[in-house]
């Protein structure tokens, strides 16, 4: 079924999409890597406090920015694979008997979706200016200082990411929802 779904959709839709989830891919790579190594400054933090009695500086808010930054270094990707909590069981039930109708749905959804990813991108902008202009950082002087400009450009950079693979399904939708052909479910 689905190389009967691929058929109907535009090369230069498949071209668009093969580049957007190769970007994707990397950014779940990047935090991936950023998990592990989170993992291992805790880890060593933890090491260091209990045996050596000499904690490393910074871990909390090394992690707390850490945990943002992984946040939408993947979201792109969660959603991409449907992992993004959703019920599929509506879903499911209608596209098995109208495969029309769900296609309108998945479009509602990645329209709204659209519009509040836009909304949070446009007020994460300033912010990121305003971080970089102002040399931000996070921590107290004289112990750890660490520049937040970074995780507002990967809240940016994620944000854009979520964006282009939500724009993507609004357009598959709307091309499921032209076409002529009638889909199984699976094919989602």
């Amino acid at each position: 079924m689905q190389n009967r779904q691929e058929n109907i959709l535009p090369s230069w839709f498949l071209f668009v999409r093969t580049v957007v989830d190769s970007i994707t891919s990397i950014l779940n790579i990047v935090g991936t890597l950023l998990i592990v190594s989170v993992m291992v400054l805790v880890n060593s933090d933890v090491v260091g406090r209990g045996v050596f009695n000499s904690p490393i500086s910074g871990v909390p808010e090394i992690v707390s920015m850490s945990i943002v930054a992984i946040v939408f270094l993947q979201v792109a990707q969660a959603f991409r694979k449907g992992r993004l909590t959703r019920s599929e069981a509506f879903l499911n039930f209608v596209g098995k008997y109208n495969f029309k109708f769900r296609s309108l749905i998945d479009l509602i959804f990645s329209l709204a979706a659209i519009g509040l990813i836009w909304k949070l991108l446009a007020a994460s902008g300033p912010l990121f200016v305003k971080a970089w202009t102002r040399n931000t950082f996070e921590g107290t002087v004289g112990d750890f200082i660490a520049p937040i400009w970074p995780v507002k450009l990967i809240i940016l950079v994620g944000c854009t990411a979520l964006l282009a693979q939500l724009i993507l399904y609004a357009i598959k939708a709307i091309i499921e929802l032209l076409s002529k052909q009638e889909f199984s479910d699976d094919t989602v």
